[in-house]
């Protein structure tokens, strides 16, 4: 089985960082940054000429039909250079939406604008009130596609004019902006059901593509807090030797390993269009989500007070490390997203929930149905696992009982207890390794 990428996929990763070490210096980044611009033309004219803008669009709209791992090795190397602009919005998000809904006239008029990289857009959700909050690079798009419910219905449209606001955002390369949808142009794509599952469908991919562009901040911040270390000297010797440095690097390519096997995973589920695609989606982004945050920790750690002057790139990629964390949906979102998709997935299932790691293996319903009585009568109330809380322990005992599983339905305690329980995202890792 072949678990790297092909010599395609090396040779596109390998151009990726090249082109990108060429004419997105830091230099260039800092001086989008303040740019009151809010797109810089000609670095987008140069990534046309690259053909990203079309990697995931259909061939007959002016794009390369590549999959979604294509997309995640130049996402990381844009990651890894801290690349400023409208690229995620308008092919993870716009893109994505009109290659999935709309009219083939839709698709020329749209998306095949944005596959030849002459057109930029963004996804805005709105609420009721027909305002859209922290919409990425709005200002800077040629259209907007909105979703978002009317008349109590979910709906995507088409806007070409909107009112925009922009807002303070700690990630000073991605700018988001308010804006204004109750009096606009509306060109609709999808309505009610379909709209629905084009959005949930496109949020996945998107997400995918943000923990792959996450990876290679992680692997950059890695990559300039060896080399510090490896030159700031002090006590006569470089901090690079002293133990306690070298476990923070330690720990920072750990994590960095770890988010880049999650992250093309997840993406490669969704290109492959796994039953399991949006699990490996969910724990890819809350791993990512607090991996990426704790990787930026430690590198400002090891430059010390340096570490977060202006001067020094490290608070960039922290900056976009706390945006992006939140982005698409925080740790605990997907964490419980994904407890939500196995309890659905096992309230209506014949067999019984698997046992969590460290617990007695479980029995079969007839069996356990049988003995249920007898085996909790006179029983030593103790927790199946030594570092279990209580509560947690309550939950797993619960989880274990195919009666209460049977009657979950109307047992909401049931479904909070276990909500609990499968918050620790390496129990949920191992669940969902287990099932396939």
């Amino acid at each position: 089985m072949q678990f790297g990428l092909t010599e395609t996929q090396e040779t596109l990763k390998k151009s990726a960082r090249e082109f990108l070490n060429a004419e997105c210096p830091m230099t260039t980044v800092r001086g989008i940054i303040e740019s009151a611009a809010p797109f810089d033309a000609a670095l987008g004219s140069k990534i046309k000429a690259q053909g990203w803008t079309g990697l995931l669009a259909p061939e007959e709209y002016g794009g390369h039909g590549m999959g979604m791992v294509e997309m995640a090795v130049v996402l990381e190397e844009m990651g890894r250079a801290l690349l400023p602009g409208p690229f995620f919005s308008t092919t993870l998000l716009a893109g994505i939406i009109l290659s999935r809904g709309g009219s083939e006239q839709q698709k020329n008029k749209y998306l095949k604008p944005i596959a030849e990289g002459d057109a930029r857009a963004t996804l805005a959700q709105f609420g009721a009130d027909r305002r859209a909050h922290f919409v990425t690079e709005a200002a800077a798009a040629d259209f907007i596609v909105c979703a978002g419910p009317i008349d109590g219905e979910p709906c995507i449209f088409v806007t070409t004019s909107a009112p925009t606001t922009l807002t303070p955002s700690l990630d000073l390369t991605r700018r988001l902006y308010d804006v204004d949808l109750r009096s606009t142009p509306m060109d609709f794509l999808a309505r009610g059901r379909s709209a629905q599952e084009i959005l949930d469908s496109t949020l996945d991919i998107a997400t995918a593509g943000l923990t792959a562009e996450m990876t290679g901040g992680m692997q950059r911040l890695l990559e300039i807090t060896v080399a510090y270390a490896k030159t700031r000297k002090q006590f006569g010797r470089p901090i690079g030797q002293f133990q306690a440095v070298q476990h923070l690097c330690a720990d920072m390519l750990l994590m960095t390993e770890s988010a880049r096997s999650a992250a093309y995973y997840a993406c490669y589920a969704v290109q492959e269009q796994l039953p399991n695609a949006s699990e490996a989606v969910s724990i890819a982004k809350s791993y990512i989500s607090d991996a990426y945050r704790e990787v930026g920790n430690r590198a400002i750690q090891v430059h010390g007070g340096m570490g977060f002057t202006w001067e020094n790139d490290c608070h960039l990629y922290y900056r976009r490390a706390k945006a992006s964390e939140i982005a698409l949906g925080d740790a605990i979102y997907h964490r419980e997203r994904l407890a939500r998709i196995i309890l659905d997935k096992h309230k209506h299932s014949t067999t019984a929930i698997p046992a969590m790691p460290g617990c007695r293996a479980q029995q079969s319903h007839k069996e356990h149905a049988g003995k249920n009585a007898v085996a909790h009568q006179g029983r030593k109330k103790t927790s199946p696992r030594r570092t279990a809380t209580n509560a947690q322990a309550a939950a797993m005992r619960t989880a274990q009982s195919p009666t209460t599983l049977r009657d979950s339905t109307s047992d909401a305690n049931f479904n909070s207890a276990i909500l609990q329980s499968y918050i620790d995202i390496s129990t949920i890792d191992h669940r969902c390794r287990n099932k396939n």
